[in-house]
């Protein structure tokens, strides 16, 4: 189906020419009929000549004070109907509703000229075309009709249909986000909404999101009146939620395929319109009106704190209206999701920012974020990868960052490393943590993009190239006590000194560490070190035992002592020097020995 809104003065014969054309009277409220007035928004539906497809026409009031009425109609609907009367002026409302429109980004209409019976159509329809120039809808088709004659309607119903033929097909696949623009109960039925579908599909037994306050479920649905399964955006839809659906649905509240969308109260926004808007406007989205605090980014830029939170996409068009004036500014979504600024001078550096910007394209949109989440930018409005990541864009689990962020950070972690190397030299690098934390990125495992040669990680450490092997460097009071444990060992391999030797040493258990590390002591537990190679040395001597063998025998043959050869054993067996049998004796595996 096509949906298209009206939009024009009060009193030019909106709702008399969609009841001409659809022989549905759009005003279903007795208040409205008695008035001769619409005051909500009216729904009715044909199908055109040569139209294969329904045709639902959203009737909007027109009278000033119904303005937010107008605009909850207007707001998700791509095409409009715009009607002015040929016996009256260009009136207030009528200009107000085409600003509104070209606001949004609606480029599709028709222009009807009512009343063709009554006066001269001629001037308004030149009126019209004037007003329409310098607007995103110049051009659009004009047509003179009178409702009570007829005359002209064949015409317009052609223009109509030459309108929604000509209108882009949604993606039925797209996320849901439905706005709510009526609600009522029904007697056995519970609550019932209504709204315009723009895109995406939704079902008879669907789960839909309230942006975050909780899920509804579909329990049948109408179109067009009648029951369906399932409909296809765009559509006007009638969802039956049950007698107690759990959540507040009022008027506006946007109804969302759950876990899809990112529901938020701070956005930045590229506004449109002459002037700048009142520091306190309101936000006209979809049928949603939500209260907003502006603060002014640039010339054109702006960033909005909103009174609700709403499931806001890069690229949505919407509304700022200030209440008093009635002055109206269109506004571009930028930035759904954007970065907090507290310091002086960050809203124009942020204006600066987005000046230079391009919004939309995953390489664009991290490589200004910095490290963001696969799941940010797809709840945003950003086409993500579901392979390999785009060009110039590096992955890491559900983490995006640009490679040339990658570059930067690695040579900031370069520096981290080796200042950390110089405070604590027995240390062969900060923890992973602590790179982490200092490189400023919020994910431990970001660091696997940025850690490369020279540098690697070791023990849930960042260490480089020369504080592994025998090259590491190691203090010169360390080295002058392992020159003397050397010695000591060299005389006794298995003598391993005690803990108050190592003391004396000056070997404490970071130093021994990392002597361990740079390959000049094997530690076999703590505080129990032997020479490199002990292990090996070990397995040779014990070969000579009659096999298998007891760990006395070991540490008799060995020389030591059972806090030596306890430990020593167990490394054996995990190295595959030994092979632990069930009743604790070993063999020497002879082919490593």
């Amino acid at each position: 189906m096509h949906v298209l809104a009206t939009a024009g003065h009060v009193d030019h014969g909106k709702s008399t020419l969609v009841r001409a054309l659809t022989g549905t009277d759009p005003d279903r409220l007795a208040e409205e009929r008695r008035r001769g007035l619409t005051i909500v928004l009216g729904y009715a539906w044909t199908t055109l000549p040569g139209g294969s497809e329904p045709v639902a026409f959203v009737d909007v009031p027109g009278h000033d004070r119904f303005v937010p009425t107008m605009l909850a109609g207007v707001g998700p609907v791509p095409a409009a109907l715009l009607v002015v009367a040929a016996d009256d002026a260009w009136m207030p409302q009528a200009e107000e509703h085409l600003r509104a429109l070209d606001a949004l980004g609606v480029r599709h209409a028709v222009v009807a000229v009512t009343r063709s019976d009554r006066a001269d159509p001629g001037p308004m329809v030149a009126e019209v075309g004037r007003r329409l120039g310098g607007t995103g809808l110049a051009g659009s088709p004009v047509v003179a009709v009178s409702a009570v004659t007829g005359a002209g309607l064949t015409t317009l119903r052609s223009a109509l249909s030459r309108l929604t033929g000509a209108l882009p097909r949604p993606d039925g696949a797209a996320d849901v986000r439905l706005w709510i623009d009526r609600q009522f109960s029904v007697v056995g039925a519970g609550t019932v909404v209504t709204g315009t579908l723009p895109a995406g599909t939704v079902k008879v037994g669907d789960r839909l999101e309230l942006a975050g306050a909780g899920v509804v479920r579909v329990r049948s649905m109408q179109s067009l009146g009648a029951e369906v399964e399932q409909v296809s955006g765009t559509a006007r839809v009638a969802l039956r939620l049950g007698a107690h659906p759990g959540v507040d649905l009022d008027r506006g509240a946007p109804l969302v395929t759950p876990g899809a969308w990112w529901p938020t109260t701070v956005v930045d926004v590229r506004l449109r319109g002459a002037g700048r808007p009142p520091r306190e406007p309101r936000l006209h989205i979809g049928a949603s009106a939500v209260p907003a605090r502006l603060r002014a980014l640039d010339d054109d830029w702006a960033r909005l704190t909103l009174g609700a939170p709403l499931p806001l996409r890069i690229g949505d068009r919407a509304l700022l209206r200030d209440p008093g004036t009635r002055a109206i500014w269109g506004v571009e979504v930028v930035d759904p999701a954007p970065p907090t600024r507290r310091r002086r001078g960050a809203a124009a550096e942020r204006g600066r920012e987005l000046a230079d910007a391009s919004f939309g394209s995953l390489t664009d949109e991290v490589r200004r974020r910095g490290p963001v989440r696969v799941d940010v930018l797809r709840r945003i409005g950003v086409a993500t990868a579901t392979g390999a990541p785009a060009t110039g864009v590096s992955r890491v689990g559900d983490w995006l960052l640009a490679d040339e962020l990658v570059t930067v950070l690695r040579g900031r972690l370069t520096t981290i490393v080796a200042e950390h190397r110089e405070r604590y030299p027995l240390e062969s690098g900060p923890p992973v943590a602590v790179a982490a934390q200092a490189l400023d990125v919020p994910d431990v495992r970001l660091l696997a993009a940025v850690v490369r040669p020279p540098l690697a990680t070791r023990d849930g450490r960042v260490v480089a190239a020369t504080a592994l092997g025998p090259s590491a460097e190691l203090p010169a009071a360390v080295e002058r006590a392992l020159d003397e444990l050397v010695a000591e060992l060299t005389a006794a391999p298995f003598a391993a000194p005690a803990a108050d030797r190592l003391a004396a040493l000056g070997l404490d258990r970071r130093a021994l560490a990392a002597a361990h590390r740079a390959g000049r002591l094997l530690r076999v537990a703590d505080q129990v070190v032997l020479l490199p190679g002990a292990d090996a040395l070990a397995a040779h001597q014990l070969a000579e035992l009659a096999q298998p063998f007891t760990a006395s025998q070991a540490r008799q043959a060995l020389g030591t002592s059972r806090r030596v050869v306890l430990p020593l054993l167990d490394l054996m067996d995990r190295r595959g020097l030994t092979r632990r049998l069930p009743d604790d004796r070993r063999l020497v595996n002879r082919r490593r020995a």
